[in-house]
């Protein structure tokens, strides 16, 4: 991810304690306990940075790879494990590299579970780090991408007041994102389209941040449990979910075909 930065991983790491951080970490959390496989599996999250929201797996059990390009997020990992139990610890590795070159860097190992949550959006372009996703996961595997929501630009800046800018948004592909860098969106159709080209086959989708997306950097407050049921209710259900903020795909590599299935496939009637 070109142009990372001490400066920019700082903003990363404040967003984590804002109303805004707080509803992608639960909600995604949530969206993917409907989908992961029971623990011990092994877990790749592409672009992991500080651990957020891989760590949590890895005190259920789950064995984690944290792959990121940037060593300042890689040691805020560090630093998040050195409070967990010697367990959890133990269950995580931490590996510095970018996501689009996972197979190179990760050789012959292969994942139930790949992650990449909030980095296509810095990408030129998503196809590659969809490719390297499918490499390194297992026939059968979850794979659980976080995008930039390119069909809803409008809507952060149409409710904060900034009719001009919603103007501009209408039809484009990019904005400027609450770290201050402009940034790229996809759509589900897009990432949907990549997944099956691949070889992962999509199995659902959900909005997050539909209805708190406009609120800055707000601190979540005593409301925070409504906050999350609302916005879960909001991100997995029509017409809500298409105007959310980020938009959260997941899919599931397929499984080989043997030849003997194929043949009985074409003997049945």
């Amino acid at each position: 991810m070109a142009g990372w930065s001490s400066e920019l991983s700082a903003r990363f790491s404040e967003h984590h304690e804002t109303l805004r951080g707080a509803v992608r970490y639960a909600l995604v959390d949530r969206q993917l306990g409907e989908h992961l496989p029971e623990p011990p599996a092994r877990v790749c999250d592409v672009g992991g940075g500080s651990g957020r929201q891989s760590i949590p797996l890895a005190r259920r059990g789950y064995e984690v790879i944290i792959l990121d390009p940037s060593g300042e997020m890689l040691r805020e990992a560090r630093k998040a494990l050195a409070s967990e139990d010697k367990g959890t610890r133990r269950r995580v590795r931490l590996v510095r590299g970018a996501g689009e070159e996972a197979p190179d860097i990760l050789g012959d190992e292969s994942f139930d579970v790949v992650l990449c949550h909030g980095v296509l959006m810095y990408l030129a372009s998503s196809e590659p780090m969809i490719r390297a996703l499918a490499a390194i996961a297992r026939p059968g595997a979850v794979v659980s991408v976080l995008f930039k929501n390119a069909d809803a630009l409008a809507m952060r800046p149409g409710f904060e007041g900034r009719y001009r800018d919603a103007v501009a948004a209408f039809g484009a592909d990019r904005d400027r994102g609450g770290h201050g860098m402009v940034t790229r969106g996809d759509t589900v159709a897009s990432i949907s389209g990549m997944f099956r080209e691949h070889g992962i086959e999509p199995a659902e989708w959900y909005g997050v941040r539909v209805l708190t997306d406009h609120l800055g950097d707000r601190p979540p407050g005593p409301d925070l449990p409504e906050i999350l049921e609302m916005e879960w209710e909001a991100g997995r259900r029509e017409p809500y979910r298409g105007v959310a903020r980020l938009g959260h795909l997941i899919g599931s590599k397929r499984r080989k075909v043997r030849p003997a299935e194929f043949e009985d496939d074409i003997r049945r009637p």
